[in-house]
C-alpha cells in the first residue's frame, strides 16, 4: 500500500524520506514540487535524483480528491463537490473579493455538533478528514484556480485567505487539523501568514488551548446567543462548554493569537436571537470580559434558510438595528455579505452529501421541540429586567 504524502507536514514529510534513506534537503524538494507546483506525478520532479524518484513510485502516491461537481455562483464564488469515499461527498469553496481570495475547508465529513442553523449538522456525522483531505482542498484549488487565471492572462496570487469553516467541527479533528495548519503555513508550501488563516469552532475549549500553544492561527468563535439557556438551543456543545467557560479560553487564546481580537460569529435569527434585549445581553457579557482582557470583533450573518431548520432569516432592518447596539457600546461590527447562495455556497449551506452515524433526525427532532419554550423563556426573562 503507497503513502499519500499529502498527508504530511514537512516534518512528516523529511522523516518519511528518512526512511527512504535520504537526507532532509530531498524533503523540502518534494514538499515544494507537490504544493508550489502541484505535481502529482514523480516524473515531473526533475530536480530529484531518479534513484528517489523510483523509490517514490513504489512506496507512495500524491493523491488529491475526486471531483463530483463544480458550480460556479454569479458573483464568482466556485463551489466543489469531493467524494471522499465510502458514499461521503465533501465541500469546498472559493470566495474572491477585490482584496482577497478566500478559500472555505471542510476537516469532516459531516458534522457531530448539530447547531440548529446549519446546513451540515442537520447532515450527521460520518467520520474526520484526513490531513491528506483536509490539505488537498486547497491543493487542488489553488492549482487549479492558477491554470484558471493563467488563460486569462492574470498571475495574481489566488488564494490569499484559508477558513476552516467548511463541514465539520475542526477543533474534533485536531489531530488531522494541525498538520494541515503547518502545511498551509510552511514558506516550502502555501506560506499563508498566521493571520490569514481562520480556524473557526463551536467552542471545543479544551482543544482552543491548545491550539494556542501548537499553532495559534486567527481564531473564529460561533457564539449566536448571549446566554446559556438560548445557546443550549442553538449550539448543543455549549451544555459541555458554557459561555463564561468559553470566553475564558478566548481570552487566554488571544495572548498567543496573530490578531488582538477574537471573532465572533453571530447567526441571526428572525425572532430567535435578533432582538434588543439579545443585542445588550452581548454588550454587558463583552464588556464584563474586556474588563478581563477580552478584545472581540461581531461578524453578524444573515442566515441562510434550509427547509429542515424551522428558522427564518432575520430582516435586514433588524439586523442593522442590532449592529448599531453593538456599535455603539464600542464593539467591532460587521455584517457580512451573503456570497455563493445560488448554489448553495452561503455560510451554513454546505452539506454534502454524508452517512449519518449520530441518529441525527432524532436528536434534531428533540432539539425543534424543546426550541420554542426555551426561547420563550429567555426572551421573558430578558424584557423583565
Amino acid at each position: 500500500m503507497t503513502t499519500n504524502l499529502l498527508d504530511y507536514d514537512l516534518e512528516g514529510l523529511v522523516a518519511f524520506c528518512e526512511q527512504l534513506g535520504e537526507k532532509r534537503f530531498r524533503a523540502t524538494q518534494l514538499f515544494r514540487w507537490i504544493h508550489q507546483k502541484g505535481a502529482s506525478d514523480f516524473e515531473q520532479m526533475t530536480d530529484l535524483a531518479k534513484s528517489l524518484r523510483e523509490k517514490l513510485k513504489t512506496s507512495a502516491c500524491i493523491q488529491g480528491p475526486k471531483v463530483v461537481s463544480r458550480h460556479e455562483s454569479t458573483d464568482g464564488t466556485i463551489k466543489w463537490l469531493f467524494d471522499v469515499g465510502a458514499g461521503d461527498v465533501i465541500e469546498t469553496v472559493f470566495i474572491p473579493e477585490a482584496d482577497r481570495g478566500t478559500l472555505c475547508i471542510s476537516s469532516q465529513a459531516g458534522c457531530a455538533v448539530g447547531c440548529r442553523f446549519c446546513s451540515t449538522g442537520h447532515q450527521g456525522f460520518s467520520r474526520n478528514l484526513t490531513t491528506g483531505e483536509i490539505v488537498s482542498q486547497l491543493w487542488f484549488a489553488e492549482h487549479f484556480l492558477r491554470e484558471h487565471l493563467a488563460r486569462k492572462n492574470r498571475q495574481d496570487r489566488v488564494i490569499s485567505n484559508v477558513v476552516m469553516m467548511g463541514m465539520g467541527e475542526p477543533l474534533q479533528n485536531y489531530a488531522q487539523l494541525l498538520p494541515a495548519l503547518k502545511v498551509m503555513l510552511d514558506d516550502h508550501a502555501y506560506g499563508l501568514s498566521r493571520r490569514r488563516v481562520t480556524v473557526s469552532t463551536s467552542g471545543v475549549v479544551p482543544m482552543m488551548d491548545r491550539l494556542g500553544k501548537d499553532c495559534p492561527v486567527a481564531l473564529a468563535v460561533s457564539l449566536h446567543a448571549p446566554n446559556d439557556a438560548l445557546r443550549d438551543n442553538l449550539v448543543p456543545l455549549n451544555k459541555k462548554y458554557p459561555i463564561e467557560e468559553l470566553l475564558e479560553a478566548c481570552t487566554r487564546y488571544q495572548a498567543a493569537a496573530p490578531r488582538d481580537f477574537i471573532t465572533f460569529e453571530y447567526c441571526m435569527l428572525d425572532g430567535v436571537n435578533d432582538q434588543p434585549e439579545h443585542a445588550r445581553q452581548l454588550v454587558s457579557l463583552m464588556q464584563t470580559h474586556a474588563a478581563r482582557g477580552l478584545s472581540c470583533k461581531f461578524n453578524l450573518i444573515p442566515f441562510n434558510p434550509f427547509p429542515a431548520s424551522g428558522l427564518k432569516r432575520s430582516e435586514m432592518q433588524q439586523v442593522a438595528a442590532f449592529a448599531k447596539i453593538l456599535m455603539d457600546a464600542g464593539i467591532v461590527t460587521t455584517i457580512r455579505k451573503t456570497r455563493g447562495d445560488d448554489i448553495d455556497a452561503a455560510c451554513g449551506q454546505l452539506a454534502g452529501d454524508v452517512q449519518d452515524r449520530t441518529s441525527v433526525d432524532r436528536r434534531m427532532a428533540a432539539q425543534r421541540q424543546g426550541m420554542l419554550g426555551g426561547i420563550k423563556v429567555v426572551v421573558l426573562k430578558g424584557l423583565s429586567q
